[in-house]
């Protein structure tokens, strides 16, 4: 007995193979690949709009690896991964599914070509080779354990060997070294929060490879609390949150903390339990830029400020999206007003070109709060669009003397 769907099947590779006959020209076919994994710089009149709103959401539609299990053996010059994690948080929950919510938010970053006017740079048509990871499998369970999961998954990413060659510098035409204490040129990772306690971890990951590192730090909050103070710390697990994180970092050796070269908070608003967390703060390696500065310095002060305290060595990007008001990004765990816009935000994040940023990350966005328009997630996309525009800029090595 023949099979009543056969005419249908003929009927369907009727179409397929009529499909496949026409030029690009007429129809774009099913299988066109709009984002390789690495492009030839475009020209005008590239095809754009390209249904950006199917397929699995990776951010910005960059390609999924599977780099923590059947692809770990992959290359990549810069990774995205996501670190599902708010056990650590001390008001609102709900950054596990931050991750997700930011590659949500960053659908339509290519929807016009991904070019970045300001900079000059489209990142995802660079010669590097940008990929998105995944998720770290994280335990909702086990504070510990969690954090061991953050930090050796970032570093079977962060102690691979780089996709592409270090190259010469731009300026003087010289053979780039790179800062990494193996001397090996190592990958980037861009790490989707997540509370901010994920950071601890990270450092710890980036100290494995390159040591004691500068850090620019945006955020409403210190998060360089004694345990003692924000807390209470009443068991030792409990003593690792997102307000303490950096202490730990300082007191681990992680942070950089010298007289020429220090790390730098930015945006900070947020309230004391008195004058001697300034004096903490001090002393765990930090300078200051309050919130309220943008309205004296602007937002070139700032930046030159930020640039003469990390200087011209590598830096540590970490990101709370609640460095900006959230009148523009309701969406996290501990918000608080007088912030900067994310117009502002993304102006100073542009400033820092140029310098040589080992990685980065963006935590506390809590999609549960945002509203429907998804204002939170889409400004966390795009403050990472700025990030990895400054990357793909600014090769990871310095001019051999």
């Amino acid at each position: 007995m023949k099979p009543r769907f056969l005419p249908l099947l003929c009927f369907v590779s009727a179409i397929t193979s009529s499909v496949h006959t026409h030029s690009h020209e007429d129809r774009v076919p099913l299988d066109y690949a709009g984002y390789p994994y690495q492009a030839v710089y475009p020209g005008d009149n590239e095809v754009t709009a390209n249904s950006i709103f199917s397929g699995i959401t990776t951010f910005a539609k960059l390609p999924w690896v599977q780099c923590l299990t059947k692809d770990n053996d992959t290359a990549f010059d810069i990774a995205f991964l996501g670190a599902p994690f708010d056990t650590g948080t001390s008001y609102r929950p709900g950054a596990r599914f931050g991750p997700s919510g930011i590659r949500a938010g960053s659908r339509r970053l290519r929807l016009c070509g991904g070019y970045n006017v300001p900079l000059e740079v489209n990142p995802f048509l660079s010669d590097l080779k940008l990929v998105d990871c995944g998720d770290i499998p994280v335990t909702p369970y086990d504070n510990a354990w969690a954090i061991k999961q953050i930090e050796e998954g970032h570093k079977a990413l962060l102690h691979r060997p780089a996709f592409s060659p270090l190259g010469a510098d731009a300026l003087t035409g010289k053979p780039l070294i790179p800062f990494a204490l193996d001397g090996q040129n190592h990958p980037r990772i861009i790490t989707l929060g997540g509370d901010h306690t994920i950071v601890l971890p990270l450092l710890r990951s980036i100290h494995s490879v390159y040591g004691p590192i500068s850090v620019i730090h945006f955020d409403s909050h210190l998060d360089t609390w004694k345990p003692s103070v924000f807390g209470g710390a009443p068991s030792e697990q409990a003593a690792i949150n997102h307000g303490t994180y950096f202490y730990w970092a300082s007191q681990e050796g992680l942070i950089k903390n010298g007289s020429s070269i220090a790390s730098q908070h930015g945006a900070i608003r947020t309230t004391l339990s008195s004058p001697a967390d300034y004096s903490n703060d001090n002393a765990s390696g930090f300078q200051r830029i309050e919130a309220r500065e943008i309205d004296t310095l602007g937002t070139d002060g700032i930046i030159k400020k930020i640039r003469e305290t990390v200087g011209d060595q590598p830096v540590y990007l970490s990101i709370d999206i609640d460095a900006i008001d959230p009148a523009y990004a309701p969406g996290t765990g501990t918000p608080e007003t007088g912030g900067w816009s994310t117009r502002e935000l993304r102006t100073i994040l542009r400033g820092l070109d140029g310098l040589r940023i080992v990685s980065a990350d963006i935590v506390e966005v809590a999609p549960a709060y945002d509203t429907n328009a998804e204002v939170t997630t889409m400004a966390a996309a795009d403050i990472l669009y700025e990030v990895v525009s400054v990357m793909v800029k600014t090769p990871l090595g310095r001019v051999i003397n």
